[in-house]
């Protein structure tokens, strides 16, 4: 039967006795309203420990001016009734006041990381981001933590910060879970109006352009990025590029040429909503 808790104490105390029971526990963080993204999330990590953690938490300081803060979907409901049916143990539910103190001023920060991608547009983003998962990671005191391959550089900044700290948690990533037309899934999908929808999809089928180019011989980033944009251009009319670039997979370094594992990576807005996608290519 799930248990929903509120108090990081009471988490932190509830792992630390399953922990001596010889318990493994598996932590899936989130932000809430799930989708068959964050479900499979969870039944992957229901295969890997004993007990399984969600935790359900719309961490402000992962936001900037202007973003979608204030209007982040959210259904608890909803979102506990799905959780149980997947078998979740915990639901961890915390506000804003039991993550924060008023005078909170302690920050981490991975900044080698944070410079490309999503980093650009959003620069306080993965410092909120590094900050709130030492967190959960201290609190739900897991063996393993399972992210998904979406938000990649964060899956990134998230591995390099557990092995610079030496924080005893195997991080997992988990390939993307998309649409039957490949649109990622994302709770910001939401956003997306009918006519949108449609042509959301074109993200990832741009992203596949590019690895056929790359099997056919090109491998200068620049005119790779250059392809994908002019395919953005055409076929998702409307829409505005926040940026394309081709990175080294683990150290999110800009690659010039595509002589080994990149990653390819975008950002798109489309109406309300900023769609995000990637392609790992491998050599």
């Amino acid at each position: 039967m799930m248990i929903i808790i509120t108090d990081p104490k009471e988490l932190q105390k509830m792992s630390m006795d399953l922990r001596r029971q010889g318990k493994t526990i598996a932590l899936v963080p989130s932000m809430g309203y799930f989708h068959e993204g964050h479900l499979t999330l969870m039944e992957a990590a229901k295969k890997r420990a004993d007990k399984v953690i969600v935790s359900l938490f719309v961490n402000p300081t992962q936001f900037g001016p202007g973003e979608d803060l204030d209007n982040y979907p959210q259904d608890l409901k909803r979102d506990a009734d799905l959780a149980r049916e997947k078998g979740v143990d915990i639901l961890f539910t915390p506000q804003k006041s039991q993550m924060y103190y008023p005078d909170h001023s302690t920050w981490v920060e991975v900044p080698e990381l944070s410079e490309n991608l999503c980093a650009k547009s959003r620069p306080v983003h993965f410092r909120g981001v590094a900050t709130v998962v030492t967190k959960l990671l201290m609190t739900a005191l897991p063996d393993i933590a399972v992210f998904g391959e979406k938000d990649w550089q964060q899956l990134a900044i998230i591995k390099r910060m557990v092995r610079d700290l030496n924080i005893p948690v195997e991080i997992v990533g988990h390939p993307i879970v998309r649409n039957a037309d490949g649109l990622a899934l994302s709770s910001r999908n939401i956003y997306l109006t009918d006519d949108e929808k449609k042509l959301a999809p074109m993200l990832q089928k741009g992203l596949r352009t590019i690895k056929e180019s790359v099997d056919k011989g090109e491998n200068d980033a620049k005119v790779l990025i250059g392809k994908l944009t002019k395919f953005y251009n055409e076929m998702i009319p409307g829409s505005e590029i926040d940026y394309i670039q081709i990175v080294h997979p683990e150290n999110i370094s800009i690659i010039d040429k595509v002589n080994g594992p990149a990653l390819c990576a975008v950002a798109v807005r489309l109406g309300k909503a900023r769609l995000i996608d990637n392609l790992l290519i491998k050599m």
